[in-house]
């Protein structure tokens, strides 16, 4: 994998990763007349939850739904410029113009292509591996940095889920703090006890596609109408610690799941693909891959409830078996 790095005409950094010796060097310049970058989010602390809040006014202005002649993830083109300089890329990273956490936290954008109308699903496995990798190389060098306590990394896509931009892309958040949810499994989910759940769950009904790495299940207690944890058999805590072999089987299971999510109402459907790790210098920690998705049924929705939204006590209307049953028969 080769790496450029570049900046932008506002001073941020943007990242080419290339696969293979093929790809033109990385050399366009970005000669747009951007206005200065926003000062950031404020944190501010929960007293009662003991939780940090990220209050970050200026993202009311971002871009929202574009059409796609206007898609600021695209390649740049004649009288056209993005946030992309470059005419063609396989995979670039930039931190976003919007960020929702201001230094020493980061906030980038990982666009997985530069084909407009694609998904991380209609990739192909060599894509999904390299998107696997620059995931990696973020997570390692953002990790790094003095005061990030935790990389997260993740994909939304669909209306439904909030989407401001279609263009296939996910998101590297840098926080300064370990994240509430992340927290809690720090004290919950022991390595024995994720290990006991995954042997559970490859010996039950609710396994979705297995490999000799990875197992992917519709967790017992799954809390949406369609959720799947990806989850390595080895003990790892992060995307770099993952071997090639692991990194292999990953894309390929992975785009599995994906397609078999789409096929499960033959149309898009809308998720969030969330990675979780661990935080910095911190053991004890399994990596996880949760993709969930609000879609119940066809053209309905899950809503959060009361309970749901005010006291986080979670209610789900699909039996999680029916969900496992129905994606080992829909068609990848």
């Amino acid at each position: 994998m080769r790496r450029t790095s570049a900046r932008l005409a506002d001073g941020r950094e943007i990242l080419y990763f290339d696969a293979g010796d093929d790809a033109p060097p990385r050399v366009a310049v970005d000669r747009r007349a951007l206005p200065p970058r926003p000062v950031g989010a404020e944190l501010r602390h929960d007293p009662l939850l003991g939780e940090d809040i990220a209050v970050a006014a200026h993202r009311q202005s971002r871009t929202f739904l574009p059409a796609a002649g206007d898609c600021p993830l695209c390649p740049s083109r004649p009288g056209r410029p993005t946030e992309v300089p470059e005419a063609a890329y396989q995979v670039a990273v930039f931190e976003n113009r919007f960020p929702a956490l201001a230094a020493p936290g980061r906030c980038e954008v990982v666009c997985f292509t530069d084909e407009h109308d694609a998904s991380f699903a209609t990739l192909g496995p060599e894509r999904a591996r390299l998107v696997l990798d620059v995931l990696a190389d973020r997570t390692a060098e953002l990790g790094a940095l003095d005061g990030v306590r935790q990389v997260y990394c993740f994909e939304n896509r669909g209306e439904e889920i909030g989407v401001t931009l279609h263009h296939p892309h996910g998101q590297v958040y840098a926080f300064p703090f370990v994240t509430p949810r992340t927290a809690r499994m720090l004290a919950v989910a022991t390595p024995e006890v994720v290990a006991a759940v995954l042997a559970a769950e490859r010996a039950g009904p609710r396994v979705v596609v297995a490999g000799d790495a990875w197992t992917a299940y519709v967790p017992e207690a799954a809390r949406w109408p369609v959720e799947v944890h990806v989850v390595p058999h080895r003990d790892v805590p992060d995307l770099p610690s993952l071997r090639p072999r692991e990194r292999d089987e990953l894309a390929v299971v992975y785009l599995d799941v994906l397609r078999r999510l789409d096929a499960l109402y033959a149309a898009p459907l809308p998720y969030v693909a969330a990675w979780h790790q661990a935080p910095a210098g911190v053991r004890g920690f399994r990596l996880r891959l949760q993709v969930f998705s609000p879609r119940r049924a066809a053209g309905r929705l899950k809503y959060l409830a009361g309970t749901e939204a005010g006291m986080g006590v979670f209610s789900n209307d699909v039996l999680p078996e029916d969900t496992a049953a129905r994606l080992r028969a829909a068609a990848p």
